[in-house]
């Protein structure tokens, strides 16, 4: 569970609602411009769906890893799934075991503002897991995103666990369509950079 977002924390242009015509489109336009500014970003891209099957509002990264394996294609890694789910209480080991060197994309659920439920954000720069319920865990990833499930500022467990399955199913599906179009979006137009680059030689 991330940390509750404020407004300034990620600008409204990298945002989209769930529920809005073309969010899957918007989202994947934002991951595909935010993976070819990455000078690391080559063919691969390991996602890191963070949470628990445990909680309604804190499930939103494993129902987003589960879709997507159902969806995966080359280049693409997924870890936390509904079934192995990646967790507080084996965030730290899994990103021990992970290799150097790459992008990786966390994906988690996060508290906010009244106004910001059912939106997701996407941002470079770790996200900060467990931050949104007071816990100390390793920042992950190179970019990341985030869903804002519910309200943050007060009992935040009870209002995960009041979350409703429908918002996080919805929105866990827009993130999960949104993934493989935006990457290969940012392939291809890697591509076509390197291609105009070594002609202009």
């Amino acid at each position: 569970m991330q940390q509750s977002e404020s407004r300034a924390a990620v600008p409204l242009s990298n945002r989209v609602f769930a529920c809005e015509p073309g969010a899957v489109h918007r989202l994947a336009a934002h991951l595909a411009s935010h993976l070819v500014s990455l000078t690391a970003f080559r063919d691969s891209l390991l996602i890191m769906c963070i949470g628990t099957d445990r909680s309604t509002g804190d499930c939103l990264g494993p129902l987003v890893g589960s879709l997507l394996q159902e969806r995966i294609r080359d280049g693409l890694r997924v870890l936390g799934t509904l079934d192995e789910p990646v967790h507080a209480g084996n965030l730290a080991d899994t990103v021990r075991r992970i290799e150097a060197g790459g992008v990786m994309l966390a994906v988690d659920a996060c508290l906010g503002q009244a106004e910001q439920i059912g939106s997701i954000a996407i941002a470079l720069g770790p996200v900060k897991p467990g931050a949104g319920v007071n816990k100390v865990l390793p920042a992950v990833g190179t970019l990341h995103i985030t869903g804002t499930v519910n309200v943050a500022g007060f009992m935040e467990y009870l209002v995960l666990q009041n979350t409703r399955l429908s918002l996080v199913m919805q929105m866990a599906r827009v993130i999960s369509d949104a993934i493989p179009i935006g990457f290969g979006l940012a392939k291809s137009t890697r591509s076509e950079a390197t291609c105009r680059a070594l002609e202009a030689r």
